[in-house]
């Protein structure tokens, strides 16, 4: 099981060099697991970049994957998560469901970088 971070959705989506990049890394839609908060994401930026119409397309793709809500096991691990290696709450969130799931993380997001059972595929140069 992997989980999709926000940052490789959008270069998958947008279909850019890294966005190839990730192809091999892909995982099954039943082996994809889904962040509530990277649907929150998802939506956000396809409201901002394209429109409600995409947005609305996307997050009902993720809905075909296996979507985890954010509970507080997961905030909690969250807390201990950002705080252990310097993680934005988002980055947190979507670290700790990777981990409180069995998953492992795939990413385009530096931050990333070093932690365990993370796939990282850093952005191509623009």
């Amino acid at each position: 099981m992997r989980v999709v971070d926000t940052s490789a959705w959008i270069e998958w989506f947008m279909d850019s060099p890294t966005g190839a990049e990730l192809g091999p890394h892909w995982p099954a839609r039943g082996d994809t697991v889904v962040p509530t908060l990277v649907q929150l994401e998802i939506a956000k930026w396809a409201m901002r970049e394209a429109s409600e119409e995409v947005a609305d397309r996307l997050v009902a793709y993720t809905e075909t994957c296996r979507v985890v809500p954010l509970d507080t096991r997961i905030a909690l691990r969250a807390a201990e998560l950002g705080r252990a290696h310097g993680l934005a709450t988002a980055d947190a969130i979507i670290y700790a469901t990777a981990l409180e799931t069995g998953a492992d993380c795939l990413t385009c997001d530096r931050h990333f970088r070093g932690l365990d059972h993370v796939v990282l595929i850093e952005k191509a140069a623009r």
